[in-house]
């Protein structure tokens, strides 16, 4: 996993710059979807989860200050944002361009940035199979959770809602 624990030593005289505000966005849907117990920790659905909601915390975050206080005040925005009838892949993209921009113009490194565009790439490029929840039975009754038809879908269809349950959970 590239994208876990990378640094960067582009700030000044070497020093070492660590993606503070991803790493803890991160930790916080982590722990969300922990406490729900939604998805094995190992599965490639609960990283969807896990990304989506890392993403949604870290550009819901305009003040530049996530704090452990905060979180509990942040749940209904995060809620708000991940809800089934909500632009979320459209606002992602807004709000990374956003930071994009404030980093140029800021001139610095923006370790957080690379690590939230990276989920970001992950959860558009990579598809997960999943229950097709458009598809009507046949008429024959579904008796494990393994039958029935599946289809192939992005991982952030997969990871927002389960991290909006992981939130109502909470």
């Amino acid at each position: 996993m590239l994208h876990r624990g990378q640094e960067s030593t582009d700030g000044a005289g070497g020093e070492l710059t660590v993606p503070m505000a991803w790493l803890y966005a991160e930790y916080i849907a982590d722990e969300l979807l922990r406490t729900g117990d939604l998805m094995p920790p190992t599965s490639f659905e609960f990283r969807a989860g896990r990304d989506a909601l890392a993403l949604t915390i870290f550009l819901s975050d305009t003040d530049g200050e996530l704090s452990g206080i905060r979180v509990v005040t942040q749940l209904e925005t995060w809620l708000s944002l991940t809800a089934y009838d909500q632009p979320w892949q459209e606002w992602v993209r807004e709000r990374l361009a956003e930071v994009a921009a404030a980093a140029a113009e800021s001139g610095g490194p923006a370790p957080d940035l690379e690590l939230a565009q990276e989920a970001w790439r992950w959860l558009q490029e990579t598809e997960l199979l999943a229950p097709d929840l458009n598809a009507v039975p046949g008429g024959a009754p579904v008796v494990g959770e393994d039958e029935g038809p599946k289809v192939w879908t992005p991982a952030w269809q997969l990871g927002l809602p389960l991290g909006h349950l992981a939130i109502h959970l909470f």
